[in-house]
């Protein structure tokens, strides 16, 4: 039998609270318009209901934890506001003024959260911002607290790790798009927050949805052991890149014994390979990590916090935890890699790999509310060996909508599909349901009876997960096929081309990650005959680009071209006015009749670019064709 962990320890329970000086109430904030950003207060029936049967009793535990919200004195000096977006933010008391940890989403929240603590502790300034690793969960509220101008004036730090705006942006500029619908699934954005709908996202409840910021940092941690002294508070840092983050880092605060481990340790497993789309995350060197933080900080360290979740009070505990975290994930890695060199692929190695062993599996921090076992392996695996398994038959396989049809053509056809996959529903075989369905809703997506069943197949398997991920995963799912929530006719407005990025975000970005968004957006088919060049003058920084079309690519070249190349046009325009364009998806020709952008040469070249940029999709479907 699998390890399981007491259900009598009421720790996190009593972690959970400790401290609490003041709470929000009601906890619901609104943007300047008046739409709610945050909404905690919708999770109040997980304190005022019992656990039904529509969610896993493990999953509803972890809701009630993660919903307590609050002001809380850590120990003195160090406060946190947990419950008020997805993140902590937590607040370091300096000589003249304050430390902010992790800024939360958005300007709105954040603002929110730091009157709680005035409100408290009194209205100190802000000397510093610390951005402990590059999610926007943990720098998005950074203009709530202070300015570009006040940074630049030298009233204020921003701290981060080496690497930090790059790795903030990436993902934003390559595959953010995407990223974005499929975090609606995973984080269940779309559904509605109760026993049959979302109980949380397993590292946190929810994500606010207000005004994003970025400003960049002004301090870089370029290496383990860097020390600096903030507003009297010395700060000891160490750097662990490629770990839950790019860019991440912990810190050790001598004077107080407290450590702060970003998101490389939870109260939950983590992803190593998200379920929105991310670059893979190296199992190995996070438990490595892990083992340095322990050997550097666990001999001075009496209280650990982290970017999540709460803290944990007692060395020999913090040190346990620490131990417990680092052995989860050598666990998935070493064991992955031993099966792996048996012959196994990635989804037999997570069926052999279905839970940790002794006080692994006993650890109520080690469950897979956010990340799991069985998604873990596989990624694992993927980062050795890609997404070839060595079989040959799955070397050139057929699209889902291709396969579906010759699939259901060999079972009968889809009216017998359904039926069969019917009486393995009523038997309870729901991953071979769920399996057998998608051939059908592939090759006929309009197949009604095959929509339904599939929707309640998912429902099935979402009220078993302790995963609050993939729960979500099933459920939004279910309401994509029925047509139903969100996915309503009347409420999907099939609307493309809006950035991810607030304008602000975008303006703390340089040209050459601008450009390589730009690069991303063109139709290199349809551009493949062309051999175009454009010399960019930019204002706001005063920068020179070329940019070449050939070969159906979008190249950037900062400068000018070698060997050297008579552009086809002259195009002078504000890093604004490319910002511009960038958030909503406009186009070049709006910017020339605003008079923003001006171009000498052959003007045509601009109406021709614009023809080639192809703006994100703002929602697809991912449970049946994307039509």
């Amino acid at each position: 039998m699998p390890a399981e962990p007491n259900w009598a320890d009421r720790t996190d329970f009593e972690n959970a609270g400790r401290g609490l000086i003041d709470r929000l109430e009601p906890c619901v904030i609104r943007n300047a318009e008046g739409r709610v950003v945050w909404d905690n207060e919708r999770w109040g029936f997980l304190d005022h209901e019992p656990c039904p049967a529509t969610v896993n009793p493990s999953l509803w535990r972890q809701g009630r934890l993660n919903a307590v919200q609050g002001l809380f004195e850590v120990t003195p000096g160090i406060y946190q506001i947990r419950g008020l977006d997805c993140a902590n933010m937590t607040v370091i008391e300096g000589a003249t003024g304050v430390i902010v940890v992790d800024p939360l989403i958005c300007t709105e929240v954040a603002a929110a959260a730091f009157e709680l603590y005035r409100r408290n502790r009194g209205d100190r300034p802000v000397r510093a911002v610390v951005y402990s690793h590059s999610h926007g969960d943990h720098y998005g509220g950074v203009l709530a607290l202070t300015s570009a101008a006040e940074v630049e004036a030298g009233e204020c730090q921003i701290i981060a790790p080496e690497g930090f705006t790059g790795h903030a942006v990436s993902e934003s500029i390559i595959a953010g798009p995407t990223m974005r619908v499929r975090g609606t699934y995973q984080y269940g954005s779309l559904l509605p927050a109760g026993p049959e709908g979302c109980v949380g996202g397993g590292l946190a409840q929810s994500w606010s949805s207000g005004t994003k910021g970025l400003i960049a940092p002004t301090v870089d941690i370029v290496e383990t052991g860097q020390q600096l002294v903030v507003d009297g508070v010395p700060m000891v840092f160490q750097l662990t890149p490629e770990t839950e983050a790019p860019a991440e880092m912990n810190f050790h605060l001598p004077g107080h014994q407290v450590l702060l481990v970003a998101e490389n340790a939870n109260h939950t497993l983590h992803n190593l390979l998200t379920l929105r789309g991310a670059l893979v995350r190296d199992a190995k060197a996070w438990a490595g990590y892990l083992t340095e933080t322990i050997q550097l900080f666990c001999d001075d360290a009496e209280i650990l916090i982290g970017s999540h979740n709460w803290p944990t009070w007692g060395r020999a505990e913090l040190t346990a935890f620490l131990e417990q975290q680092r052995d989860g994930y050598a666990y998935l890695h070493d064991q992955t890699v031993r099966l792996m060199n048996r012959g196994m692929t990635g989804i037999e190695i997570a069926e052999e790999l279905r839970s940790f062993p002794g006080e692994l599996g006993r650890a109520w921090h080690l469950r897979g509310y956010y990340g799991t076992i069985s998604h873990n392996v596989k990624a694992i695996y993927q980062r050795y060996m890609g997404w070839y398994d060595g079989n040959p038959a799955h070397l050139w396989q057929l699209p889902p909508a291709e396969a579906g049809e010759r699939y259901v053509s060999f079972m009968g056809g889809a009216d017998a599909v359904v039926q069969r996959a019917r009486e393995s529903f009523e038997a309870g075989d729901y991953r071979w349901v769920a399996e057998v369905l998608n051939h059908v809703l592939f090759s006929q997506p309009e197949h009604r009876e095959a929509r339904e069943l599939q929707a309640q197949t998912f429902e099935r398997l979402a009220w078993a997960q302790e995963s609050g991920t993939w729960r979500n995963c099933y459920l939004t799912a279910a309401h994509e096929l029925r047509g139903t929530g969100p996915f309503a006719p009347e409420r999907r407005t099939r609307k493309r081309g809006a950035s991810l990025m607030s304008p602000s975000m975008l303006d703390a970005l340089s040209a050459e990650h601008l450009f390589a968004m730009l690069a991303v957006r063109f139709d290199g088919p349809r551009g493949a005959d062309l051999d175009l060049t454009v010399r960019w003058e930019l204002d706001g920084p005063r920068e020179t680009w070329t940019t070449r079309v050939k070969n159906g690519v979008f190249t950037p070249i900062r400068g000018s071209m070698v060997p050297p190349r008579e552009p086809d046009a002259v195009v002078t325009l504000s890093k604004a006015a490319l910002c511009r364009i960038l958030a909503t998806a406009g186009r070049f020709g709006d910017e020339l009749e605003r008079g923003t952008l001006t171009v000498t040469g052959t003007r045509e070249v601009l109406a021709v670019l614009d023809e080639l940029f192809e703006a994100p999709a703002r929602e697809f479907p991912l449970a049946s064709p994307r039509g």
